[in-house]
């Protein structure tokens, strides 16, 4: 496979990563969607490796990043009510304020939900920084699930490929 096209996947997994932590891009999907062109491309046993790999790794990921952070948020009490006003204002805050917008919108939105379930400040900002947790292991997990595929991509690229 051309040198060029390898490495325009590679710019195109870590611009998927970072997508992950700067949530502009839906990351993963970008990464995997990379590593199937490269896959078919490529077109060896190796690169379809890679791929399954890819999707193993990304999928699960995908998968935990609900399941654990819903189980915390569950446990702490925080209803899913509260994390859909945040998401809601995180959306509306991303295009309102340019770039910081989702991350003033968020916790705003599982405040103000919290604060009118709850009626006190406390118990409220309790729970927004158990939602705020909530959301930062679920970007970890994800981040590390696609971290692995491109260590899994990488590697192949410059020892068997």
């Amino acid at each position: 496979m051309d040198t060029g096209l390898t490495v325009l996947v590679g710019i195109v997994i870590f611009v998927g990563i970072v997508g992950i932590v700067v949530p502009i891009l839906p990351g993963a999907i970008l990464s995997l969607a990379a590593i199937l062109v490269w896959a078919l491309l490529d077109r060896s046993a190796t690169a379809w490796i890679v791929l399954a790999a890819a999707v193993v790794l990304i999928g699960a990921s995908q998968v935990v990043k609900y399941v654990v952070p819903e189980r915390r948020l569950r446990d702490s009490g925080v209803p899913r009510r509260s994390m859909i006003v945040g998401v809601l204002l995180g959306i509306v805050g991303f295009f309102v304020i340019p770039v910081v917008g989702m991350f003033v919108g968020f916790p705003l939105g599982v405040y103000l939900s919290e604060a009118q379930r709850l009626r006190t400040h406390a118990e409220a900002w309790t729970s927004t920084k158990h939602a705020l947790k909530a959301t930062g292991l679920s970007i970890l997990i994800e981040f590390i699930g696609t971290s692995l595929a491109a260590a899994v991509w990488l590697i192949a690229v410059l020892f068997l490929v």
